[in-house]
């Protein structure tokens, strides 16, 4: 009978739990259960794919989703139909018949306005890089835009320590990088735009020792993430990892096993995972999310040490924790914070119609 009324309990709890977090802009604390839909005993991770200091442990799962639906922010803003500007110093696109928004006091650091003027819902990745405006901007949550909206009021961190004079009107997605995770970690996770701009410094500063004097000097004269990234003395460094050969190798590796995400270790030590719902939807973002790992691995003492597939599949197969953050838009997505002992993981669920799966899991080790 203790067991019939504890089950009833949890029942009641979890409906309760699913009927607050569909109340539009609300933000539930709840804590976390052991056990329930975010155990994903469906994945299965693969052996490494090794490069130097390197490990990219392939994951595969159960079920994968059609993801088709979904636009990228580089496939929006090459096709021009995804605009990104400054918060009340541009308007954007605006669709015919749209009324022009209010313009408002000026530019902030940790805000910008993006219109999706596609007719697909548009994806949004923490750590993607928009280059351009006063200042380049790393975004810093998951979330889905739906289709024909704007203006929406993008949070983000600043990755540009030091600049405040507009480059451009527009921007525009670094497409060949995204923020590598330490990089990525203080603006997910903690929200915080000063340790961003530490670890931006830091990250910065790895590099530039990693380069020969004349070289140095020539991303010395720059704050920005994204310039001292896309420059040819670091793509110099970026080879000794395979470079595109190596990273398209990867990618063929991984669409053969029908991965849809991997886990990442830099010097033997699990720090990482991106796992996606589909394995198409892992391709598109692979040349990015390959180059971050990158940056992390040459941006971190090379200790040796070897990559440990146990350790590996024990941090994927741990998606619970004792406390969850949930944030809806209705209809839209569902975004879930989970903390965990030394980890942190976000899940982005889709609710459009035909979806009500996970198209996004990040975890990161704390």
């Amino acid at each position: 009978m203790a067991n019939v009324v504890r089950l009833l309990n949890q029942g009641l709890r979890s409906a309760v739990k699913m009927s607050l977090a569909a109340i539009c802009g609300l933000m539930l604390v709840v804590p976390a259960s052991a056990g329930g839909p975010n155990d994903q005993g469906g994945f299965k991770v693969l052996p490494a794919i090794v490069r130097g200091n390197l490990a990219i442990f392939p994951v595969v799962a159960g079920h994968i989703y059609d993801t088709t639906q979904l636009l990228t922010l580089d496939e929006g803003v090459r096709s021009g139909q995804v605009t990104v500007t400054e918060a009340g110093n541009e308007r954007g696109l605006i669709r015919p018949g749209q009324a022009i928004p209010r313009r408002e006091g000026g530019a902030e650091v940790n805000r910008l306005v993006l219109y999706n003027n596609s007719s697909r819902p548009l994806l949004l990745l923490a750590g993607e890089i928009v280059t351009g405006g006063k200042q380049d901007r790393v975004i810093g949550s998951d979330r889905i835009v739906p289709p024909n909206t704007g203006p929406v009021d993008l949070g983000v961190f600043c990755v540009e320590p030091g600049r405040w004079v507009a480059s451009s009107a527009n921007f525009g997605s670094m497409g060949a990088q995204m923020a590598q995770p330490s990089v990525r970690t203080p603006a997910m996770a903690e929200h915080n735009q000063n340790r961003v701009w530490d670890n931006v410094r830091a990250s910065n500063a790895m590099v530039a020792k990693s380069l020969n004097i004349q070289e140095a000097a020539s991303v010395g004269g720059t704050s920005s993430y994204a310039k001292v990234f896309a420059s040819a003395p670091v793509a110099k460094l970026v080879s000794a990892y395979g470079g595109t050969e190596s990273e398209q190798a990867i990618l063929r590796d991984l669409r053969a096993k029908g991965a849809v995400g991997v886990v990442v270790a830099v010097n033997g030590r699990v720090l990482w995972a991106d796992v996606f719902a589909s394995t198409e939807l892992l391709s598109k973002y692979w040349p990015k999310l390959m180059r971050s790992y990158v940056a992390e691995a040459m941006t971190s003492a090379n200790n040796g040490a070897a990559a440990d597939i146990h350790e590996a599949e024990l941090y994927m197969n741990v998606l619970t924790g004792g406390r969850e953050v949930v944030e809806t838009e209705p209809e839209v997505y569902r975004r879930t914070d989970i903390t965990g002992d030394g980890y942190r993981v976000f899940e982005l669920t889709a609710l459009l119609p035909k979806t009500g799966f996970n198209v996004h899991i990040t975890k990161i080790r704390q």
